[in-house]
């Protein structure tokens, strides 16, 4: 097929070519190929900026799983442990993402990757994954508003100051936030991600320095309590059985310290030029990885031994800075004050999270109504471009936060979390999943390499890897409720709370899927009948008036700033 060319007012451009139409392949009209893709009335906004998304794909979801878990998975496992499991989740992140980003630079539709899974796989995974995304998150959201409230407690005691008072604050602002539109929301984000970036580049840096033995206590530590202690440590057993059994513990929170990274698939429905921008954002994925997460486990591994008495101290903590292993490599080193400096940080990490979980909460269910899964009120937008009734909706939920203001409310709201955290490894099971019918689609339909604006580096092996690894952890994840546990008199009993709160989400996930097929009796995908085209011309169009526009507004300032055009532009 050759170069379909379109013209607009000012240029000719090139369009990609389309796959082949139904009478080359018998599965869809050329209607589809100039279908508009959305009613103004439901649409959002392309207000995302190029150096907002790339901010939110380095430091969007960098959270308390990084600055705060490490510490309990080093006391369970040791040094060595956390860093094989944070690489190798590390590596899985990567590959989902490449997966998401294949398809979302290719077709960059408004209902995101559960629009990919009804389109490329099918529509009852559509369905499932939507709602359990959804629910994931306006669990989450008010999770993170009373983790805000209990940090403030470094400052504001609970007997002084209600914990309400100051979640209602944060809820009120992530809501003013969400509804002011994608363009400030998008603003708010990249300042708030860049301060985590800072954050975490400074604590980096303080690490090696007390590392190298430039802290107070000119003690340079180097991999000394990788002999002793050791760099394995024995969990729920001994010898060799205990250390492999330690090492896997730890990537159930390697997994948690990850989850949220498939924010920048979200945002695609917003992102201006996404064909260019997402597989930006997407490699820089792989630097952030290796750098903020691999190497703050390496350092801390070589800060603060397992057995550390100030470790086991911290992680009985709920939350703050003095639940976090950098403090007690500081403690251990010599250095007070900074403490209350990152309790600061922390709080700003919490806000941002609970921020960014409300707007993924509303584009999800926007997705789900845009796909005709949801009520079509949920996918009305305002004149910015916001779907006010989602974002209504997925707020009021979020006030649940208000039933942990009570004591007795704690434990039955963390198995409640509990059971939605499986639903972030379900997701990057669907992505994955979804990507191997949409590579399966486009080679039956005729579409090369060339012809995508960014293809996954490992391919379709790399995809099959992660997604093994993936029903891994998820099947195995809570091996330790298959461990009896002493109870207060002594005895032995099987951990049936954490059984149920840590599994139910896998039958939840299926009876979604078989449950939508059983009503609807919809038909799953084959690569000849799976929606390559709708959307797609009109994204083309667009994308075509971006650069346009584009070009013809910098036209005149292509002098600009030597250091930021050598430096500093290539990042954005």
């Amino acid at each position: 097929m050759g170069l379909v060319h379109r013209k607009n007012q000012d240029a000719s451009v090139d369009v990609l070519p389309s796959p082949q139409t139904s009478e080359e392949k018998g599965s869809f009209s050329n209607a589809h190929l100039d279908a508009p893709q959305d009613d103004p009335e439901t649409s959002l906004h392309r207000g995302l900026k190029s150096r907002q998304i790339t901010m939110i794909a380095i430091g969007g979801a960098i959270g308390t799983g990084l600055i705060i878990g490490t510490g309990s998975a080093l006391a369970k496992a040791g040094p060595l442990s956390i860093l094989i499991s944070y690489s190798i989740v590390g590596f899985i992140v990567y590959m989902v993402m490449c997966a998401l980003g294949e398809m979302a630079a290719y077709l960059p539709i408004q209902s995101g990757f559960t629009g990919y899974a009804a389109r490329f796989c099918d529509p009852a995974l559509g369905f499932s994954l939507g709602y359990t995304y959804w629910f994931k998150y306006i669990i989450v959201t008010p999770n993170q508003l009373t983790a805000a409230a209990l940090v403030i407690q470094y400052w504001v005691p609970r007997e002084q100051v209600n914990p309400g008072v100051f979640i209602a604050v944060f809820l009120v602002a992530i809501i003013a936030i969400n509804y002011l539109g994608i363009k400030f929301f998008g603003e708010i984000e990249f300042w708030l991600s860049s301060v985590k970036v800072l954050t975490i580049v400074g604590l980096l840096i303080l690490s090696l320095t007390l590392v190298l033995g430039g802290g107070p206590d000119r003690d340079r530590k180097g991999f000394r309590y990788w002999k002793s202690p050791g760099a394995m440590k024995p969990a729920y057993g001994t010898g060799d059985t205990g250390r492999f059994l330690g090492l896997w513990s730890t990537f159930v929170t390697a997994t948690f310290a990850y989850l949220g990274t498939e924010l920048v698939g979200v945002t695609v429905g917003e992102a201006q030029n996404p064909r260019r921008v997402i597989p930006r954002a997407i490699k820089l994925t792989f630097w952030r990885i290796v750098v903020f997460y691999v190497l703050s486990v390496l350092l801390i591994g070589m800060l603060v031994p397992y057995n550390s008495k100030a470790l086991s101290f911290a992680t009985k903590q709920t939350t703050g800075a003095s639940a976090s292993p950098f403090v007690v490599a500081m403690i251990e080193s010599g250095i007070s004050g900074l403490p209350g400096f990152l309790n600061a940080c922390i709080l700003i990490f919490v806000f941002s999270a609970a921020n960014s979980d409300l707007y993924i909460a509303t584009r999800t269910l926007y997705g789900l109504a845009k796909e005709g899964n949801s009520h079509r009120l949920f996918a009305v937008t305002d004149r910015r471009g916001v779907p006010i009734y989602a974002l209504g909706l997925s707020a009021s939920i979020a006030c649940i936060a208000f039933l942990n203001v009570a004591d007795d409310s704690t434990k039955v709201f963390k198995y409640f979390v509990n059971l939605v955290t499986i639903f972030g490894l379900l997701t990057w099971i669907s992505i994955l999943v979804t990507h191997i019918y949409f590579v399966r689609a486009r080679q039956a339909q005729g579409i090369e390499k060339h012809q995508l604006a960014y293809t996954a580096p490992f391919g379709l092996p790399g995809t099959y890897f992660a997604l093994g690894f993936c029903i891994l952890i998820a099947i195995f994840k809570n091996f330790d409720v298959f461990i009896y546990v002493k109870d207060r008199e002594g005895g032995e009993h099987f951990d049936t709370s954490n059984f149920i709160t840590g599994y139910l989400g896998i039958p939840l996930y299926l009876c979604m899927i078989f449950g939508y097929k059983l009503v609807t009796h919809t038909k799953g995908c084959t690569p000849l009948t799976a929606d390559l085209i709708t959307g797609k011309a009109a994204i083309d169009l667009e994308e075509e008036e971006f650069l346009a526009n584009k070009a013809a507004t910098h036209s005149d300032k292509k002098g600009g700033g030597w250091f930021y055009r050598r430096f500093v532009a290539w990042l954005f």
